[in-house]
């Protein structure tokens, strides 16, 4: 199922941003990059993801930047020099203004660039990040249940398609076994015309496993279950795509089966029109959770 979420914050001076996506995939693959040093996270998350998504490719990035602006701190001995030869030379120019700490702290060696610790900062940030992949994780869960909501409509519309080609089929379908029986007594009247020497018992079954092999009625019996199932799995609303996934399979069978039976052109169009149907029934589920 396909989502799409971002988190960004700042903390101390460091800029990050997590981006989430969701692409389809038959079970769960969790791919995560992080910044060098930033490894320590990822078991964390993955086990956080593992609680909130089933299925799906997902990948999970972190990007970390520094503000451009250094850093500047004072430098207290520097700042303790200058004052005291600032304070000196004001003494001895009587009536010239005092030093401004402006004018100070403008001299060189005063202010400097501060020195980071890479470590420091990703402690001072890790509790802001890991909860910023928190709330991107709730963001894609919310983008993924629009789009279910989405591909529910698609997968319904679908289901209604099958259920009209599975009520076609039976009216197609409904004497079949009488015509079939009825050109295998043609035939096998034209046949004893040439000889005698056919056993009726070999007739009988001829003509019994003729019949089973023209009647459809079970396989359109399981595809109604089967269309059933799959309208109370919808109805679920979460977690249902491996039973989909062995349902829409089933689908595929009983149409497979009716086909291999079908005695008609009629019969054998609709057949081929529901496994388009159901194929692409099973492709929609394949973006189930």
């Amino acid at each position: 199922m396909t989502g799409f979420a971002r988190a960004e914050g700042v903390v101390n001076g460091l800029s990050w941003v997590w981006e989430l996506r969701s692409v389809n995939g038959r079970g769960l693959d969790l791919r995560v990059r992080l910044p060098t040093g930033w490894d320590a996270l990822e078991p964390g998350l993955r086990e956080e993801a593992a609680k909130v998504l089933k299925r799906g490719n997902i990948s999970a990035s972190l990007n970390i930047s520094r503000e451009t602006q250094a850093r500047l701190t004072l430098d207290q001995t520097a700042l303790e020099q200058a004052l005291t030869l600032a304070m000196d030379l004001h003494r001895r120019m009587p009536g010239s203004p005092v030093p401004r700490a402006e004018t100070l702290l403008a001299l060189p060696g005063v202010m400097r660039q501060a020195a980071y610790d890479p470590a420091e900062e990703r402690a001072a940030a890790t509790d802001e990040v890991r909860a910023g992949f928190s709330t991107a994780l709730a963001g894609l869960v919310t983008s993924r249940q629009q789009e279910g909501a989405r591909l529910a409509e698609v997968l319904t519309s679908l289901l209604t398609e099958i259920t009209d080609l599975r009520t076609t089929a039976a009216q197609e379908a409904a004497d079949q076994p009488a015509m079939q029986k009825a050109r295998m007594m043609e035939n096998l009247q034209s046949l004893m015309r040439e000889t005698t020497s056919l056993p009726e018992d070999r007739i009988a079954q001829e003509i019994a496993l003729l019949a089973a092999k023209s009647d459809v009625r079970e396989e359109l019996d399981r595809l109604d279950a089967h269309i059933h199932a799959a309208h109370a799995l919808l109805g679920e609303g979460a977690l249902v795509g491996r039973r989909f996934d062995f349902l829409v399979q089933e689908f595929n069978r009983e149409a497979n089966t009716l086909c291999s039976k079908s005695a008609s052109v009629a019969l054998t169009a609709t057949g081929l029109k529901l496994k388009a149907t159901i194929d692409q029934l099973r492709e929609q589920v394949q973006n189930v959770e």
